[in-house]
């Protein structure tokens, strides 16, 4: 990851609710990067789709 994404370690549901794993926001490409089960590439979508497609998922730690 570049120095312009921020990483994160935060799950939320789709909007299928399968849990995906966000690992990091880009800045510069306003984008959210998630990793799916089972894919071995990272994911991206604008921050606004995503805002309306993903529920985070609280665990004990947050």
């Amino acid at each position: 990851m570049s120095e312009e994404i921020q990483k994160l370690d935060r799950r939320y549901k789709d909007w299928r609710g399968v849990v995906v794993h966000v690992v990091g926001f880009d800045r510069a490409g306003d984008r959210v990067i998630f990793m799916r089960a089972g894919c071995p590439h990272e994911c991206a979508q604008p921050v606004e789709l995503s805002n309306s497609r993903f529920e985070r998922v609280m665990t004990d730690e947050q």
